[in-house]
């Protein structure tokens, strides 16, 4: 977790440094979930402002929705689509084994 220099008003970023394949991790490692991208209004539409990162968040609310998006991930929205595209086909076979 790096911090930058005008944190509490900026978020920290996060990124795994041992290899980790999972759809809401870039290929490079870093965490993408929506209360580590800048505050305010997301330039593309897809989040609403209160889902975006804020002063209020700590280090204990970052691992927690880490955590939580580690063992749900966000299929709206993969940063990284070769493991979402494997996630999701795995769990379709699963369900569809009889």
């Amino acid at each position: 977790m790096s911090f930058p220099s005008n944190y509490p008003n900026s978020p920290p970023s996060v990124r795994f440094t041992s290899e980790i394949w999972h759809p809401n991790v870039y290929s490079d490692g870093k965490v993408c979930i929506s209360i580590l991208h800048p505050p305010g209004d997301d330039p593309n539409g897809y989040e609403r402002a209160s889902e975006r990162w804020s002063p209020v968040h700590t280090v204990e609310s970052i691992i927690l929705s880490i955590i939580s998006m580690l063992s749900s991930p966000n299929d709206e929205s993969p940063a990284n689509v070769d493991a979402a595209v494997s996630l999701y086909s795995y769990i379709f076979i699963i369900i569809m084994q009889p």
